[in-house]
This record gives structure tokens, sequence and C-alpha cells, in this order.
């Protein structure tokens, strides 16, 4: 299915506002990120309060807006997946995200937003996780 311009411009308009979100908030910053982790030393409960001001907005929207709805906006249906099972690779790639989270402090959509605001050390971080995600896609062929 080609995306249309509606779909184009909410997308765009999404991102825009979740890179935005993510830099005012602080969760651009990889030692932030690593102090909220950090439960067994200098705690930073500050991100904690970003995501409940997150679920404040989301929730009530979720119910009033979308769960209502038999079809999306800028779509003829819902892309729901069918996948349910709970198996190896899907596990091996979180254990791999979650190592990754938590040795850089930072994952992949903060990353992409850093590197918007030039930040250069987010360079090889992005290069690492495209080319992981080239090599599994290769792999699983």
């Amino acid at each position: 299915m080609k995306p249309n311009f509606l779909f184009s411009m909410s997308a765009l308009s999404a991102g825009l506002l979740f890179g935005f979100g993510m830099s005012l908030s602080g969760m651009i910053d990889p030692d932030k990120v690593i102090g909220f982790l950090d439960l067994a030393g200098e705690w930073d409960p500050s991100l904690a309060f970003v995501m409940g001001g997150a679920l404040a907005v989301f929730v009530p929207g979720y119910q009033l807006l979308i769960k209502p709805r038999s079809k999306p906006v800028a779509a003829e249906s819902f892309s729901i997946s069918i996948k349910r099972a709970i198996d190896k690779p899907l596990i091996g790639g979180a254990v791999l995200f979650g190592l990754g989270w938590g040795l850089s402090g930072i994952c992949p959509g903060p990353a992409i937003t850093s590197l918007s605001f030039g930040n250069g050390q987010m360079l090889l971080f992005v290069l690492a996780m495209v080319g992981g995600s080239l090599l599994v896609q290769k792999v699983q062929k």
C-alpha cells in the first residue's frame, strides 16, 4: 500500500513531536538514562515522571479516540500482527536490545534524535544498530 499525503504528514508530525519531547525531557542524554536505570546507585527518578506524563496523555487519548475506531484515519485497515508466540528470536532480540540500552544508556529513537541535534558521538551507535539489523536480515535468509 502506497502511503498517502495525510499519512506521511501525520507520521512526520508525530516523529518531530516525539523527537522534540525526548530532547526536552532529557531522554537523549545517556547519563540521564543510565542514572534512571541505576536503581542500586544514585538513582535519578526524573524519567519516571516523563513516562508518567506520557501515559497521562496517551491513555485517555487512546480510550477516547483510537480504541472506538473500526478503521484507521489514513489506511484501509489496522495492521495487527497475528504472531503471538514468544520464541527464541523474540527473546534474543529483547535481550540484545536491553543489553544495548543498559550499556549505552540510549535506545534507537533517542539516538536518532540525538544525531539530528548534531551529537556525533551517537554516529557509531546508529551505524552499529543499522549494521546489526542488516546482519540479522542476512542471517535469517
